[in-house]
């Protein structure tokens, strides 16, 4: 999470999936100026846009990494966000703080996700929105090529998940885990991030980023070497800059409401 790959993975991301986020954000039952915590901010790329589809929400941002905080402090939202280091797994903050409590990117990459879900709960006041991006390594799509993408697709993130006790595939389960924690009016809807809807270059500099990031470790979980698994990737970027071909990612977006009963 700390190599500079994820800064170019977080801004591409970013780019590709919030104009299909921001709607959904939108419909949220929110008072005029929320609190707001993003939850694994990373360097603050969505803490910025919600700054910005709420301008009277007050943001705060939080993660492991202190280098992502310094990176998020440098935008400049005045004293309308503030970010900090420190832990989803126990935040600071008193039970019903936030109206919009988001967390993105984060739970397929952590073990013990439930734990990390029933503290952003805790933290919701009753009414208030629960609000996730649960990436689901089997939800990615690509036509073979030179190369057969189900090797990688979703093998290596479940040989991954296995070695490492997280869930690269909890986007199937994340409304369930909502729901078990008592969070009402659950939704799930995907951005589909694919070659139509989204500028395959922006698409491209996603998989790009994860080659420089993840093939070292994908190729130690399928017995390959690393030139193999960044063949791999290789291979599927020049599916999305091939204006005749066609591949998708979905992410799932699963939100909730947390109820009156949550409240202490």
């Amino acid at each position: 999470m700390a190599d500079e790959s994820m800064v170019r993975t977080l801004a591409a991301q970013a780019e590709a999936i919030w104009p299909q986020e921001e709607p959904l954000l939108r419909r949220y039952a929110l008072p005029e100026a929320p609190d707001v915590l993003d939850a694994g901010c990373g360097t603050g790329e969505a803490s910025v846009r919600i700054a910005a589809t709420f301008p009277g929400a007050r943001v705060v941002g939080v993660d492991i990494l202190e280098a992502n905080v310094e990176r998020a402090r440098a935008a400049t939202l005045g004293d309308r966000a503030r970010f900090e280091q420190g832990t989803i797994f126990a935040l600071r903050f008193p039970d019903a703080s936030f109206d919009l409590t988001v967390c993105r990117h984060v739970v397929h990459s952590i073990p013990h996700a439930e734990r990390a879900l029933a503290e952003l709960v805790r933290v919701t006041r009753p009414g208030g929105v629960v609000h996730l991006i649960a990436e689901d390594y089997g939800m990615i799509h690509f036509p073979p090529r030179r190369r057969d993408p189900s090797v990688v697709w979703p093998s290596a993130p479940h040989r991954f998940g296995v070695a490492t006790g997280t869930d690269l595939l909890i986007g199937r389960r994340a409304p369930a885990l909502l729901a078990a924690l008592g969070v009402l009016r659950l939704t799930v809807d995907y951005v589909i991030v694919d070659t139509l809807r989204v500028d395959r270059e922006v698409f491209a500099r996603i998989w790009e980023a994860w080659r420089d990031g993840y093939a070292d470790v994908i190729a130690e979980h399928l017995g390959i070497s690393c030139a193999e698994a960044k063949d791999h990737f290789d291979d599927q970027v020049a599916t999305l800059r091939d204006p005749a071909s066609y591949a998708a990612w979905m992410v799932p977006v699963v939100a909730g409401v947390v109820p009156t009963r949550f409240a202490r």
